[in-house]
């Protein structure tokens, strides 16, 4: 607590202001943890003045991203830090100016240097193939709070079979449910075969039953058999951006919403996906598909626009495919039909993409379609096969 409070006087955290009549006052509390490495040992015990942000007053919140990415330049060198909170990784091209940066940076704030990232936000940095993000960790933690250690391993999340009969019993406790639930989503930092199975246990987290239940154990049943894989990164000889989007038209039998995912290359590597149900019932599966590409036409925007202001922009135009002759029809043909002009506005978003030459739209037959994966249960050989494609592989036995 010494050391935490000397360091927020040291970095003149605050200055200190007399309270005002009617002002809400939020207060401090001291928050403790056990900061372990990535075998689990402990590393150091962590004190942090927090403040109860709960006593906020509505509508005054501020908002802030949680991960920011800047780069600092000195000729032809850049210099990349990852921001999280008081956690940094620094990366670059020029050893003589990161040693520099980490020096000034050193002056103005109190700052240890611990190497080479091999553990991260509970992401385990494994030197294998180029490099693998692993939560091996974290997913043995899974498995301990939900007692599930020693369960047979399943080779899908989620089954294609469907129940006959859905339980309508209250699973009896929806706070187990709903913990294991969250645990999960981040878990589909470095597990994106999990996205499709997370996002759909996570939308019965207000009301659980017994059958959903069952299905988060399912989940956790394949977490089970695939401990060891994780996220592969690789260098690649390519930048281009490259995506792939797909939907389940009517998909779900409660309320005939539709699932869409995506995915995003940058070269061989990925580096974005999502799984999400939408909130509006299609009316046709080609209105459906197309809500896809808007999704992932906005993400390949922004992530084009990044890597434009950090310089690793190349001019080729991001690619995007489509398993639905209809939808690369329309982002072909600049005649609208009846039947899409309830879709008017994704569709000029997209278009607009496609006529100013920012991306190019291709039609990809099914077996190839990559966002396969996000929209609905796969039988295992399928899945397996697109898990791989995904870079989802397991750790060599030595690491």
């Amino acid at each position: 607590m010494d050391m935490e409070f000397n360091a927020l006087l040291h970095n003149n955290t605050w200055s200190l202001t007399p309270a005002k009549p009617g002002m809400n006052i939020v207060e401090c509390k001291w928050v403790y943890r056990t900061k372990c490495k990535a075998d689990g040992t402990v590393e150091r015990y962590k004190a942090r003045l927090v403040a109860k942000g709960f006593n906020q007053i509505a509508g005054f919140v501020a908002s802030k991203t949680d991960v920011s990415l800047f780069y600092y330049t000195s000729g032809d060198s850049r210099i990349y830090p990852l921001v999280y909170v008081d956690d940094i990784i620094m990366m670059g091209n020029d050893t003589a100016l990161l040693t520099t940066l980490l020096g000034r940076l050193s002056v103005a704030f109190k700052i240890r240097d611990l190497g080479t990232p091999t553990f991260f936000l509970g992401i385990e940095t494994i030197s294998v193939d180029g490099g693998l993000l692993s939560q091996r960790r974290y997913m043995d933690d899974i498995l301990t709070r939900a007692g599930m250690v020693d369960c047979k391993s399943l080779s899908t999340p989620a089954t294609i079979t469907k129940v006959a009969s859905p339980s309508t019993d209250p699973y009896e406790n929806p706070t187990q449910y709903r913990r294991l639930a969250g645990a999960l989503q981040y878990l589909t930092i470095t597990r994106p075969d999990l996205s499709y199975a997370v996002n759909r246990i996570c939308q019965f987290m207000h009301a659980p039953t017994d059958e959903h239940w069952d299905m988060l154990k399912w989940v956790l049943r394949y977490v089970k058999g695939t401990l060891t894989y994780g996220l592969r990164l690789t260098a690649s000889p390519s930048s281009d951006v490259h995506a792939y989007s797909d939907s389940d038209w009517a998909g779900c039998p409660i309320d005939r919403k539709f699932t869409s995912g995506y995915v995003v290359f940058l070269g061989t590597n990925l580096v974005s996906w999502v799984s999400r149900k939408q909130r509006t019932v299609a009316r046709s599966s080609t209105e459906a598909e197309y809500k896809g590409p808007t999704d992932v036409a906005a993400e390949v925007t922004w992530a084009m626009s990044l890597l434009l202001e950090l310089g690793l922009h190349s001019s080729t135009p991001a690619t995007l495919w489509c398993d639905n002759l209809g939808v690369t029809y329309m982002c072909a043909n600049p005649v609208f039909h009846a039947r899409t002009k309830h879709v008017e506005i994704d569709y000029h978003f997209v278009r607009d993409k496609v006529t100013t030459g920012e991306f190019t739209f291709n039609f990809v037959s099914t077996k190839d379609q990559l966002a396969d994966i996000f929209t609905k249960p796969l039988v295992s050989a399928c899945f397996a096969s697109l898990r791989d494609k995904l870079n989802v592989v397991a750790s060599p036995p030595s690491a």
